[in-house]
C-alpha cells in the first residue's frame, strides 16, 4: 500500500483511480464494506483503489477542543487499513489553506488534476470545501460533466443500526467491548512505543510497559483485562490502566501494562495492545498502599476472566 502525503506529492502515474473520502476512524465493519466495494469497481475498472483521508480529521481542527477521542491515530489507521484491498492512500493535510478551498477548487485540485478519478464513492450526507457548501448532488453533476460516476455508500448495520464510528466510541465508554467488537470486527486496539516510566509498579511487585497514547483524548479509560501482541510470545496476558493516574499526580493520559508471568526487557518495543475485558473505573485512592491493594485485586480479577476466556477460545478452535 502506497502512502501519498499532500496533493503536491500526487504524481501524473497517480492519475485514474477509484476513490472514496473520509475520516475512516476505527476502520470498522461500515468502512471495511466501502472499501469492498472500492475494491470490486477496481477490479473491474482495473484500476487501483484509494482512500483518502485527513490529518487532521476536520473537527480537530475546527474545534480541537470538543472533537471526538479518536479511535486510531493516523499510524493505527494506515496499520488497519493495509489489512484489505487498499492499493494507495492520499493523506490531505487539514489546514486552513484547504479549508478554505470552494468546492470547485477542492475537486479540481483533488478528484481532476490530482486523481483523474473514474468513480467515487462518498456518503450522501458528504459535505466538503469552505463553509461545507460542496455536497454530493454537486460531485454528481461534476461527475457527469468529466466522465465519472458517483455513487454513495451502501449502508452497513448491525443489530438494527448503522455502524459508525460515534457508536463505537458510545460503546468503549460506556466498557461494552464486545459490542465495540462486533461493529470493528476485531478487538478494539491501541498501539505505542514502550516507554521508560516511573517504575512505581516494580516497587510493589507489578512492573509495567508504559506506552504514551498521543491524543488529546483516550476513546476507553478505566482497568482492562488486555491481551498483547508484537513481542516473542503473543498474545501475552495482562492487566492496564488507561488514564492519568491521579492517586501519583499524574498529569496525561498514559496506557500502563502489567504482563502476567513475563520479565523480559521490552523498552522501545513497538507493542499492539488488544481490550478484551473492562474491570473498574479509573479512581483516586487514599495512599499508595490502598492502591497497591486495589492493584493485586485487579490483576485477580483479570486472570479470572481470562481463565474463562481462555477454555471458550479453544473451544472455539475444536
Amino acid at each position: 500500500m502506497e502512502l501519498i502525503r499532500g496533493l503536491h506529492n500526487l504524481k501524473p502515474a497517480h492519475r485514474g483511480c477509484v476513490a472514496t473520502i473520509g475520516n475512516f476512524d476505527g476502520v470498522h465493519l461500515g468502512h471495511q464494506a466501502v472499501i469492498g466495494q472500492l475494491a470490486d469497481k477496481a477490479a473491474e475498472l482495473g484500476l487501483p483503489a484509494v482512500v483518502v483521508i485527513f490529518e487532521p480529521q476536520p473537527a480537530e481542527f475546527f474545534a480541537p477542543e470538543r472533537a471526538p477521542a479518536r479511535l486510531t491515530r493516523f499510524r493505527e489507521k494506515l496499520q488497519a487499513l493495509r489489512r484489505f484491498a487498499v492499493d494507495r492512500v492520499v493523506s490531505l493535510h487539514f489546514d486552513a489553506r484547504l479549508a478554505g478551498l470552494s468546492p470547485a477548487e477542492f475537486v479540481r485540485l483533488l478528484l481532476l488534476d490530482g486523481l483523474a478519478v473514474r468513480h467515487l464513492v462518498v456518503g450522501d450526507d458528504f459535505r466538503f470545501g469552505k463553509g461545507r457548501a460542496g455536497d454530493f448532488k454537486m460531485l454528481q453533476e461534476t461527475g457527469r460533466v468529466n466522465g465519472f460516476q458517483v455513487v454513495n455508500l451502501h449502508t452497513f448495520s448491525i443489530d438494527g443500526a448503522r455502524v459508525s464510528s460515534t457508536r463505537i466510541r458510545d460503546a468503549l465508554a460506556e466498557g461494552r467491548l464486545e459490542d465495540a467488537e462486533k461493529l470493528l470486527g476485531r478487538p478494539y486496539r491501541m498501539c505505542g512505543r514502550v516507554a521508560h516510566g516511573d517504575k512505581r509498579g516494580r516497587l510493589i511487585g507489578f512492573p509495567t510497559a508504559n506506552i504514551h497514547l498521543h491524543r488529546t483524548k483516550a476513546p476507553v479509560s478505566g482497568v482492562f483485562a488486555v491481551e498483547v501482541f508484537g513481542l516473542a510470545r503473543e498474545p501475552l496476558q495482562g492487566v492496564a490502566n488507561v488514564g492519568s493516574r491521579p492517586t501519583v499526580e499524574g498529569t496525561r493520559a498514559l496506557l500502563e501494562v502489567h504482563l502476567f508471568d513475563f520479565a523480559a526487557d521490552v523498552y522501545g518495543r513497538y507493542v499492539y495492545v488488544d481490550f478484551v475485558h473492562k474491570l473498574r473505573e479509573e479512581r483516586r485512592f487514599e495512599s499508595f498502599e490502598a492502591l497497591k491493594r486495589q492493584i493485586l485485586l485487579d490483576a485477580a480479577a483479570a486472570q479470572e476472566h481470562f481463565r474463562g476466556y481462555n477454555v471458550a477460545r479453544k473451544a472455539g478452535r475444536t
